[in-house]
């Protein structure tokens, strides 16, 4: 990836996040600047895959990867800080 596709890909993370936060019912525990960094880390995980599984020139996988990897991402955060509380 070159350093525009690092920065696009972070942006999409953002987006992706809150994405994830609308689809996912129920209260985060870590708030929406947590939500977005875990859509940030499964934007990168989601490209990652897409691109490896389906190729470079489809977007569409990317994207849904992206969106399905940062709920993956939180639902797991989910359960991890709620056995904290």
């Amino acid at each position: 990836m070159t350093l525009t596709g690092i920065l696009v890909t972070c942006i999409i993370g953002l987006i992706v996040g809150a994405i994830a936060k609308l689809l996912m019912p129920g209260k985060d525990p870590g708030g929406c600047i947590i939500t977005m960094l875990l859509g940030l880390a499964g934007a990168w995980l989601g490209t990652f895959l897409g691109r490896m599984l389906f190729g470079d020139a489809n977007y569409a996988a990317g994207w849904i990867m992206s969106v399905v990897a940062a709920m993956i991402l939180l639902l797991l955060y989910r359960m991890i800080a709620g056995r904290r509380r």
